[in-house]
C-alpha cells in the first residue's frame, strides 16, 4: 500500500450549512448555561476594589478641583490613574490617551521627568469629562452628597463591569487553549518549544507528531498553537471565543480568516492547513464566510472531530 506522503494530502474539513447550524445553536446553548452559572462574587469583589479607588480619586483630587495640584501621583498610581481615564464619557483607553495628549510615553519614569506631558494628559481628560456624572465640575461648585455618591456608583460600575469583560475574554481563551493542548497531548502528539517564536519558513515548524501551543510567529502572523502533520503539511490554530454575533465577526472574519488568507499566500494551500477552534455565539454567514476563505472550523465542544482529522494523515 502507497504511503500517506505518496498519497494526495487528505482534503479540509468543510461543513455543510446544515452541521453548522446545529453546532452553533448547541455552543450558543453551552454560552448561556455557562454565562447564567457564572458566579456573582467576581463582579462584587472587583467592585468594591474600584469603589475604593474612585472614592480615593476624588479625596486626593478634592472632587476632581485640584487635579492638576495632584496629577503626578494620580498617573504614577496605576488604580487612580485607571480611574482617571474613567473620568471622561465615554472612558479613554491608555494607547488612545497617548495619541490624544500628544505625549511620547505614559511610563511613570517619562511623565516625571516631562512636566508638560503631564499637563497636556490633564487637558484632555477635562476636555472628555462627562458632564453627567460630574456636573458640579463645569458648574464651578462643590457636588451635594447625592451627586457625589451617584458619581462614584456610576464610575465604579462602570470600570467594574470593563475589568470582567476583559477578564472573560482572557480566561475564555486560555481555557480553550488548554482544552486544545490537552486533547492534542492525550492523542499521543508531543508537545515541544520553539526557542525564537518564529517560524519563517516551513521547515521551522514542528516536526510530524508534535506541535508547539505559546504563541508564535508562523510567517508574518502570529498562531495560538501550529501543529507538524504527518502528511508534511503544517496547521496552524487560532483558538476563537465569541461573546456575540457581532463580535464573531471580529474574531473569526476579521482576525482568523484573515491570518488563514495570508498564510495560504505564504506557503501554498498544499503546505498549510489554517484551522480556527472556536466557542460561543456566531452567525451562521460568519462561519460559512470564514470556510470559504480557507479556514478550517472546529468546535470547542467536539475536538474530537479534530483528532480524528489529524488521524488520518499518518
Amino acid at each position: 500500500m502507497a504511503s500517506r506522503k505518496a498519497q494526495q494530502p487528505i482534503q479540509s474539513t468543510v461543513w455543510t450549512d446544515d452541521q453548522l447550524e446545529a453546532d452553533r445553536q448547541h455552543a450558543i446553548a453551552l454560552f448561556r448555561r455557562e454565562r447564567l452559572e457564572e458566579p456573582l462574587e467576581e463582579y462584587l469583589d472587583q467592585y468594591d476594589k474600584v469603589q475604593d479607588a474612585i472614592e480615593n480619586l476624588l479625596e486626593t483630587t478634592v472632587d476632581l478641583a485640584q487635579i492638576e495640584r495632584n496629577a503626578l501621583t494620580i498617573l504614577t498610581e496605576a488604580r487612580l490613574r485607571e480611574g482617571f481615564r474613567y473620568l471622561a464619557g465615554p472612558p479613554i483607553s491608555e494607547d488612545d490617551l497617548q495619541t490624544l495628549a500628544d505625549v511620547p510615553s505614559l511610563a511613570i519614569g517619562q511623565l516625571r521627568k516631562d512636566p508638560g506631558s503631564v499637563t497636556r494628559i490633564v487637558e484632555t481628560i477635562r476636555i472628555g469629562l462627562d458632564r453627567r456624572r460630574f456636573p458640579w465640575v463645569l458648574e464651578g461648585r462643590e457636588p451635594t452628597s447625592a451627586e457625589r455618591e451617584a458619581a462614584i456608583v456610576a464610575s465604579t460600575a462602570l470600570i467594574a463591569t470593563q475589568r470582567i469583560a476583559t477578564s472573560r475574554r482572557t480566561k475564555s481563551k486560555l481555557a480553550q487553549e488548554n482544552h486544545v493542548r490537552e486533547v492534542l497531548l492525550t492523542f499521543g502528539m508531543k508537545e515541544i518549544q520553539l526557542e525564537n517564536k518564529k517560524i519563517a519558513t516551513l521547515a521551522q515548524a514542528p516536526p510530524a507528531g508534535s506541535f508547539c501551543c505559546q504563541e508564535v510567529y508562523l510567517g508574518s502572523r502570529k498562531a495560538d498553537l501550529v501543529i507538524g502533520l504527518w502528511d508534511s503539511r503544517t496547521m496552524p490554530i487560532e483558538c476563537k471565543v465569541s461573546n456575540s454575533s457581532v463580535n464573531s465577526v471580529k474574531r473569526l472574519n476579521n482576525d482568523a480568516a484573515v491570518k488563514a488568507t495570508t498564510w495560504i499566500d505564504e506557503f501554498g494551500t498544499k503546505q498549510i492547513v489554517p484551522v480556527a477552534v472556536i466557542s460561543g455565539v456566531y452567525k451562521l454567514g460568519n462561519l460559512k464566510g470564514a470556510q470559504e476563505r480557507g479556514l478550517t472550523l472546529y468546535w470547542d465542544h467536539r475536538l474530537r472531530d479534530l483528532t480524528d482529522w489529524i488521524a488520518q494523515t499518518r
